[in-house]
């Protein structure tokens, strides 16, 4: 994504909101606890802190899956190529994967972490 936003390894770290008297400001998703439509959105965070944004409630919410997204795109890039370039130009360091994430097989034990495969649930 390109912007003038804060990015990490290359996604951005946040998602512009404008407030609903005039300013553009910065909130990482990961903090939101709710938004509600009351009509105008209010964004409450886990704090209790609230926002109330110009963006309608179904903008805020693609906002939101948007960066979601690109956090899963970020994350399946990162398991088909770990020795990737990161955006300083540094390398990431070499980390084996403790078990193949398409395998069912039993938890394997890597370092003393136990990784248990997660399976979608059968209806």
């Amino acid at each position: 994504m390109d912007g003038p936003w804060p990015a990490i390894q290359g996604r951005s770290a946040v998602i512009l909101l404008t407030r609903l008297n005039g300013p553009v400001f910065a909130l990482n998703p990961d903090l939101v606890e709710r938004a509600d439509s009351t009509p105008d959105t209010v964004i409450t965070l886990v704090d209790g802190t609230k926002y109330v944004v110009a963006e309608s409630l179904p903008d805020f919410v693609a906002l939101v899956r948007a960066y979601r997204a690109s956090v899963v795109a970020e994350a399946q890039l990162m398991l088909r190529n770990p020795q990737r370039e990161l955006p300083s130009g540094e390398q990431a360091p070499a980390r084996p994967m403790p078990c193949d994430p398409t395998s069912r097989s039993a938890p394997t034990q890597d370092q003393g972490n136990v990784v248990v495969p997660l399976h979608r649930r059968e209806r």
